[in-house]
């Protein structure tokens, strides 16, 4: 070890490090503007005094309760201020937050809830039906607790008691303390990765800070910005805004599902200025009713991912007074890892070459140390040719911990220093990357990821089925829907519409294939299916 005469007598102390945590965040937003608006949601007005206190409350009465670090509290609510606030509360208490997709079936949340042992659940009261199913399915035994949310608009109770009951058992003026090691875990967030089992993908405290921060600076979000929820909270933890408009002391404005009409009228009723939002939500503003539809005189920013917005998206919400910023991200980078940053050169193209220079996944993140187009063999860089094949590698402090309880795919998705995304991309001479395929087979639609094999499982499981395939197929409405190609077994009769019932009472609905095709499947001579023929005949119907 060198022997630096910077490292002599110049210790790390509590005076000069402290753990990051994105739990501060909040601290420092009630401290500077106790008085602003941190949460607006219906007639509900919150500051930033009231939120933390609200936060603190959570963590002291999740402590009473018996939890503590490395235990998990799982959460099933849409975007309200309860989601909001276990983002602060449940960190606080040293624990780790699980945000379960709302759009999941009951077994598909009794595996979450049994795979991250999650000691607590919350639940908004619109999900109670689906989280009794769950419990009733699950091996394990959580206290639960029932959110009644002033918005809801159906749903009984579950559980020992209501959230407000709850947060009355804890203490407003709560003394959490800093995690003692920022790699500490902070959220447990499940995938569908490259199979139909979730991958439970774990984030620590320091990455989910940086990504806040790195949020607010590629996002432009500062203490003036109104952020309007359109983007599910579980969904990375919001792409971690929930913490990044903390950070920067901005309003969060609460919207529990995507209404067209709902959204216009509270951006203008709130001067909303970012939100984000698969490109079916910014499809569903473009063809809302004339009636609802809404021309602002202020900017809006909203982020974008998962497919990159047609040109004639681009121009339709230009024309409204949106600016759309293109983001790529996964999971396993905490949502947002590389942005197509926009040079001013670029304003002056035609709206055909701006829509091609958007379609690009761009470059890494402010807060990201590498963002690279590697050959998967060899993990050497592709030529910046705009043409040749790889796969984006990521490094940084925002890359997960790892898979819970799965260290082999762990240590696949780890490769020579860098995270394998999976996903195929070319890499263009001014450096910008842009993705051509994804290796995983996984299918984005409406900006949920759904596993091809997964739909595959469940239709081998139908008596008159021999063989099945799915792809992605290009929507208009939903970016892409599952696509089943089907060969029944010989002599039966079967039709489409037994086919999606099967499916319906197997899976989340919005797994279910949108298309069906009765046919034979194309194999090579070793009897391996050729999806990629499958790919260009969805494309083609």
């Amino acid at each position: 070890m060198t022997d630096s005469i910077y490292d002599r007598d110049l210790d790390r102390r509590p005076a000069n490090y402290a753990p990051l945590t994105p739990s501060d965040f909040l601290a420092r937003a009630a401290h500077t503007y106790p008085d602003k608006v941190a949460v607006i949601h219906g007639t509900l007005r919150q500051t930033y005094a009231q939120t933390y206190a609200r936060a603190r409350r959570l963590a002291s009465a999740l402590v009473r309760r018996g939890i503590g670090t490395g235990d998990t509290v799982a959460i099933l609510a849409p975007n309200t201020p309860a989601m909001l606030e276990a983002h602060y509360g449940v960190p606080m208490a040293g624990a780790v937050l699980n945000a379960i997709n709302t759009r999941l079936d009951a077994s598909a949340v009794a595996f979450i809830l049994d795979h991250g042992a999650a000691k607590v659940v919350l639940v908004d009261r619109e999900f109670t039906g689906v989280m009794a199913d769950a419990l009733s399915q699950s091996e394990g035994a959580p206290t639960v607790v029932w959110i009644d949310d002033i918005l809801a608009e159906s749903g009984d109770p579950l559980g020992a008691c209501d959230y407000e009951a709850f947060l009355a058992e804890g203490d407003p003026d709560y003394a959490w303390s800093w995690p003692k090691d920022e790699w500490q875990a902070i959220c447990l967030n499940y995938t569908s990765g490259t199979t139909g089992d979730p991958k439970g993908v774990v984030y620590h405290h320091r990455g989910a800070y940086l990504n806040g921060m790195g949020n607010a600076i590629a996002f432009q979000v500062d203490r003036n910005s109104r952020y309007l929820w359109t983007l599910p909270m579980f969904h990375c933890n919001g792409w971690t805004f929930t913490w990044g408009v903390t950070a920067a002391c901005g309003t969060h404005v609460c919207l529990r599902k995507v209404d067209p009409k709902l959204i216009f009228e509270l951006i203008g009723e709130h001067t909303v200025t970012h939100m984000c939002g698969a490109p079916i939500v910014l499809t569903m503003l473009i063809h809302a009713p004339d009636e609802v539809k809404r021309r602002f005189d202020h900017e809006i920013w909203i982020g974008t991912g998962g497919a990159a917005p047609p040109s004639a998206v681009i121009s339709g919400m230009e024309q409204m007074g949106f600016k759309v910023m293109h983001l790529y991200g996964l999971t396993e980078t905490y949502g947002p890892s590389g942005i197509c940053a926009w040079p001013p050169e670029w304003n002056e193209l035609m709206l055909d070459d701006k829509a091609r220079k958007m379609a690009r996944q761009g470059v890494g993140y402010p807060t990201l140390e590498g963002f690279r187009v590697v050959d998967p063999e060899t993990g050497e860089d592709v030529p910046r040719d705009g043409k040749t094949i790889g796969e984006i590698a990521i490094r940084g402090n925002t890359v997960m911990k790892g898979y819970l309880k799965n260290p082999a795919a762990t240590a696949k998705a780890f490769v020579d220093g860098w995270f394998r995304s999976g996903d195929l991309a070319v890499m263009h001479p001014d450096g910008y990357a842009e993705v051509k395929d994804r290796s995983k087979d996984i299918i984005i639609s409406g900006g949920e990821n759904i596993s091809s094999l997964e739909v595959e499982d469940v239709l081998f499981r139908h008596p008159k089925i021999m063989e099945a395939a799915v792809v992605a197929r290009p929507d208009e409405k939903w970016g892409e829907t599952p696509c089943a190609f089907v060969t029944p077994k010989p002599g039966a009769d079967l039709t489409v519409e037994e086919v999606v019932a099967f499916c319906r009472e197997n899976m989340a609905h919005f797994k279910v294939p949108k298309t069906i095709v009765f046919t034979d499947l194309p194999k090579t001579s070793t009897g391996k299916i050729q999806k990629f023929v499958l790919r260009e005949q969805a494309v083609a119907m």
